[in-house]
């Protein structure tokens, strides 16, 4: 059961944009997923991104040929699987804790991303640990890869660690 009303709960089968902002610390310009279409708990997530030209980055990436950096559909992949993590935990634990990268390998990026173009992010879990998971990311755009990569991520405390009274 989600812990305040629009926050989605681990049964959730999709998620508009509120109720991924409602897990996800991520906010404009860095919120790269718009609306997850199919949720399998622990297993699978499908997310949409709609591209449009009003995104900052396509001012300078590049002006006469906008395309989308790769970095950030990468980005996009590590997001829409985080999504589906953070709903297996509770609200106060997402407050206090970070979803962070450890690891991307094997990206390839197969074909440019432009304005008008609508990313479908197809995320399958690996190996699912306590507190890391291995996952398989691919963005197609019409039915064709556009990017694929194996990211890990970790969760992490949102906050250092306070040292210990008279520790130096």
């Amino acid at each position: 059961m989600s812990d305040l009303p629009n926050q989605p709960s681990a049964d959730t089968q999709t998620m508009d944009i509120n109720q991924i902002m409602s897990i996800l610390p991520h906010r404009y310009p860095f919120l790269l997923i718009d609306r997850l279409i199919e949720i399998e708990r622990k297993k699978r997530v499908v997310a949409l991104k709609n591209v449009t030209i009003n995104e900052p980055h396509f001012a300078g990436h590049f002006p006469d040929f906008p395309i989308m950096p790769g970095v950030l559909i990468i980005e996009a992949i590590a997001q829409a699987g985080a999504a589906l993590l953070l709903t297996e935990y509770p609200a106060a634990d997402r407050a206090s804790k970070l979803m962070v990268f450890t690891s991307i390998d094997d990206a390839r990026f197969r074909r440019p991303v432009v304005p008008g173009d609508q990313l479908r992010i197809e995320v399958t879990v690996l190996n699912w640990r306590s507190n890391a998971v291995k996952m398989r990311g691919i963005a197609t755009v019409d039915g064709k890869i556009a990017c694929e990569a194996t990211v890990m991520c970790a969760m992490t405390n949102r906050k250092p660690a306070e040292p210990a009274a008279g520790a130096e």
